[in-house]
């Protein structure tokens, strides 16, 4: 069965540019990875982009010698948005006070959306083709080890990232990675990122830029496989785009099918019920120009034997 959606202007829940860009720039903020990558206009049906491969080199000559002809390599890159959607079913109750309505709409489910960008974007599971994850970059441990500090680990990821010819322009960070470098201290005992300590957040390092949000983290299969605390890289080599604006319309006659926390199947008739609900979508895409200047960062110590430790 098709759910039947009222339109928004039956309800009188419309969301116009301003709650759209309030909702847009806040699931913004709550993604690590939209904070430090740049922005890129999408269409809907994607987007070819042209890109530089190669660069002609400059040589040297004498004051009457021919001088040497160079050339661009290019290439191109196919960007494809997938849609995020979301269905929340209220009370009629809860309907009575619109303002509330907008106050949870915006303050809550833009941290999910921006979350699940950033769980989707570490993973090696992408919505589809033509949008990149970073899920395949190398993985680097940044938790301490004997005669090794958090800070020798930074530089070594900093290394990687510059042997790619990249440069390290912004660390995003899980909890659990932000714990790993306030805890960081130097060779007197002192801890290293001072202003992190003091503020619970880490402003930058190494002078990239840090954002720690909840979606970065990766679960491990320990011991084979490390949790992924982080993320860091040359962001300027990556980007997202946001297609249009938030949709979100509302429904009091659909039936939705789901399953419930023990995987049951429900159907639910919200006008049997006295309730609505309120979809809410986006379309949103990821594009890596080169996975290489990229680090995929872990709280284990890597191991020297076929066996890997477990991180703290």
């Amino acid at each position: 069965m098709t759910a039947i959606d009222i339109s928004r202007q039956t309800s009188g829940v419309i969301f116009d540019k301003e709650v759209s860009s309030e909702i847009i720039s806040k699931a913004i903020e709550n993604s690590a990875i939209m904070q430090l990558a740049q922005r890129m206009p999408i269409a809907g049906n994607g987007k070819k982009y042209q890109t530089i491969t190669g660069d002609p080199v400059p040589e040297w000559v004498g004051e009457t010698a021919a001088k040497p002809v160079g050339k661009f390599d290019f290439g191109t890159k196919e960007v494809m948005p997938y849609k995020m959607a979301l269905i929340v079913p209220f009370s009629n109750e809860f309907k009575r006070d619109k303002a509330a309505l907008y106050a949870e709409c915006i303050n809550r489910l833009p941290k999910l959306f921006g979350r699940k960008f950033d769980a989707t974007a570490m993973s090696t599971s992408a919505p589809g083709e033509n949008f990149d994850v970073f899920g395949s970059a190398a993985k680097m441990s940044i938790l301490p080890d004997t005669g090794i500090s958090v800070y020798d680990r930074f530089v070594g990821v900093d290394a990687h990232i510059s042997d790619a010819d990249g440069i390290m322009t912004g660390i995003a960070l899980a909890p659990k990675g932000r714990s790993i470098v306030l805890g960081a201290k130097d060779g007197d005992g002192k801890p290293l990122f001072t202003p992190g300590v003091q503020s619970g957040q880490v402003g930058d390092i190494l002078g990239a830029d840090v954002s720690v949000k909840k979606g970065v983290y990766v679960a491990g299969a320990a011991p084979a496989i490390p949790a992924v605390v982080g993320l860091a890289g040359d962001f300027d080599e990556c980007a997202y785009g946001v297609v249009e604006a938030i949709h979100g319309d509302i429904s009091e006659e659909a039936t939705l099918y789901y399953k419930n926390e023990a995987n049951q199947d429900v159907t639910l008739a919200l006008w049997q019920h006295n309730m609505f609900a309120v979809r809410f979508e986006i379309e949103l895409a990821l594009m890596i120009r080169d996975i290489n200047k990229f680090a995929l960062l872990t709280g284990e110590v890597p191991s020297t034997t076929t066996t890997t430790t477990t991180g703290a």
